[in-house]
């Protein structure tokens, strides 16, 4: 009998000994990052320690500590990124208990247990504005160019639970970034809500260089079923050349015409013409709701249209020539085992070199950086490679990762280089220029391609010089780079107020491989839980809902994932009012459902009070 007395006793001290170990573990680990720390204004002094010992713990592996704790009913340690150290000393007060039958409340911590949440709380309430009555996540929607000369579309979003809206500033201009957010805050006032806009360096771009331009023609095909049969008829927007007008219909393309020509076209009447090549096609002219601006073309015959094309008009003849089409878009399609070649040069490439496929690169620094053997990424990752020489000038990359048939590589694609170092700065010379707009019109400023603490710093430092210390801060963790340093710069972001988060999940999920996106996550929102800081869930959230109006199952699963974040972020697109009430909708079932890692047990009302006779 006294010996299984014994094995517990003996169990409790080995417990007591490993939370001793680990609580010696947050001592070592402040003192290796005091120099850190004591740079964290006053006000996150207790965040910054609090993730300091977050980062300590996860250093050991404490599975077999966590098992053996709750065998004894206490507490595994696994809620415990908001106070680290006190949720040691609790676990350890509660052992001693078990052993002697005391306890005391632990004191002199740098986050109490009911603490942590109302730091994020409050901090999150700071940087993104007070979370709606219905959910505790924020929505934040990027902006279309449309949203700077339509005010509907944007009092329409902020209606159906936009809360911040994002500006990008790779797009558009400042006049027209002036222009959206004087459109945001209207809508606020008029609608007595808060919507904050948030402003997005564009950063430094790495992006495949131009190619050269195909014929200036365009073509229309019909729908068909699988008998070939016509399902729905080729559609095309005819409006003046002098002053075009978009169609009206998403997707749907435009044939510039000379304007008195087009004003004197009458609903029902035939276009006769000759086609590109050579086949005889005609179309028939619909005015849409007497809509002068433009009218309809229908044909049910797949047509190829160039610019300079005679158009005749039946029963009439009032013919003129088609205008000046857009150039089609070339690409470059790249075959697995083949040699790309990369350039410093970004002129124009063709499609047909005869030396193999070349294109530029727009960030010449890479040149100097990238080493034999390392990989490179294009396109999202979509085709991918290894780098098998390096000159001056020029990368000499073998594909191997292409689709079976070969990949289409555009011109403006993203490159990703995740083994090679580059020591470039995130702020560009266009980004100092853009930060004048910035202060003037945002709320918050989200950093691009952050990879060092000194990016921070520069940022810091420049918002100081302009006065613009109320501006929030958001770093961009979109790079494997910034993932490995991320305690550094949550520890450097923090040396002012108003700080955040966001994951970039698009260029993290290209750098760091898909298959550890979910894990990269997961870490990512620990660490920020740990230092009371915000986080907002971006990229590719609901964006097949956006762009087609029909989501998949696989995007509402991600979407809900989202809630564990203090924002979530969706991208443009013609059905994005949809999608942020699809999301609004989510977010508020799942608030009930979830904080961060715990499940929230709410009563069901998904089955009935009695079984079913």
């Amino acid at each position: 009998m006294a010996a299984e007395r014994d094995a517990p006793c003996r169990e409790l001290r080995w417990l007591l000994g490993q939370l001793n170990e680990l609580l010696d573990r947050l001592d070592a680990a402040e003192h290796a990052w005091s120099q850190w720390l004591s740079a964290v204004v006053t006000e996150y002094h207790g965040s910054a320690r609090n993730l300091v010992h977050y980062w300590a713990i996860r250093q050991c592996d404490l599975r077999r500590l966590q098992v053996r704790l709750a065998a004894f009913g206490l507490s595994s340690l696994g809620r415990s990124e908001s106070h680290v150290q006190a949720a040691l000393l609790q676990v350890r007060a509660a052992v001693v208990a078990l052993l002697d039958g005391t306890w005391r409340e632990p004191d002199n911590v740098a986050v109490r247990a009911d603490e942590g949440r109302a730091l994020l709380r409050q901090r999150s309430i700071t940087l993104l504005g007070p979370p709606p009555e219905t959910r505790v996540a924020r929505i934040m929607v990027t902006l279309p160019s449309s949203a700077a000369t339509e005010p509907q579309l944007v009092h329409g979003l902020v209606a159906r639970g936009m809360n911040l809206a994002r500006i990008n500033c790779a797009h558009d201009d400042p006049d027209a970034w002036r222009a959206m957010a004087a459109h945001v805050r209207n809508a606020s006032a008029a609608l007595g809500r808060t919507c904050l806009v948030a402003m997005d360096l564009a950063g430094p771009k790495l992006r495949t260089g131009p190619i050269q331009a195909g014929a200036r023609s365009l073509k229309l095909r019909p729908s068909r079923d699988d008998l070939g049969r016509v399902l729905a008829p080729a559609r095309a927007w005819l409006t003046a050349a002098e002053h075009p007008v978009p169609a009206p219909t998403p997707g749907v393309p435009t044939l510039p015409v000379p304007g008195e020509w087009l004003a004197r076209r009458r609903d029902g009447e035939m276009l006769a013409f000759v086609d590109s090549r050579g086949a005889k096609r005609r179309m028939e002219l619909r005015r849409r709701d007497s809509d002068p601006a433009g009218m309809i073309a229908i044909t049910d015959k797949t047509t190829y249209l160039v610019s300079g094309l005679v158009l005749h008009v039946e029963p009439i003849d009032d013919p003129t020539e088609l205008g000046l089409l857009p150039e089609r878009a070339q690409s470059l399609r790249l075959q697995r085992g083949e040699t790309l070649t990369v350039t410093r040069d970004c002129s124009p490439v063709p499609v047909d070199a005869e030396n193999g496929p070349r294109i530029g690169c727009t960030l010449p620094e890479v040149f100097d950086c990238a080493r034999v053997g390392e990989a490179i990424l294009f396109d999202d990752g979509r085709i991918g490679g290894r780098i098998v020489a390096v000159t001056r000038d020029e990368l000499r990359v073998r594909i191997d990762h292409a689709a079976a048939s070969g990949s289409k590589l555009r011109a403006a694609k993203g490159i990703n280089l995740p083994d090679t170092r580059l020591p470039i700065s995130a702020l560009t010379v266009k980004d100092l220029a853009d930060l004048a707009t910035v202060v003037e019109v945002a709320d918050l400023v989200e950093m691009s391609f952050v990879q060092d603490p000194s990016d921070v710093v520069a940022l810091h430092e420049e918002l100081a010089r302009r006065g613009a210390e109320h501006l929030g801060v958001v770093l961009k963790i979109e790079t494997r780079r910034a993932f490995e340093h991320l305690p550094e710069l949550l520890l450097t972001a923090m040396r002012r107020p108003r700080a955040g988060v966001m994951i970039a999940r698009g260029d993290l999920a290209v750098e760091a491989g898909y298959q550890r996106l979910a894990e990269l996550q997961e870490e990512i929102l620990w660490l920020c839980e740990a230092a009371h800081l915000p986080v907002i869930w971006a990229t590719q959230v609901l964006d097949q809902l956006a762009t087609s109006g029909l989501p998949s199952r696989a995007e509402i699963s991600d979407a809900a994932m989202g809630e564990r974040a203090e924002c979530v972020m969706l991208n443009k697109g013609p059905y994005i009012d949809a999608a942020v009430e699809v999301l609004d909708d989510i977010l508020h079932r799942m608030t009930e459902h979830h904080y961060k890692k715990n499940a929230l047990l709410r009563q069901l009302h998904s089955w009935p009070l009695e079984p079913a006779p």
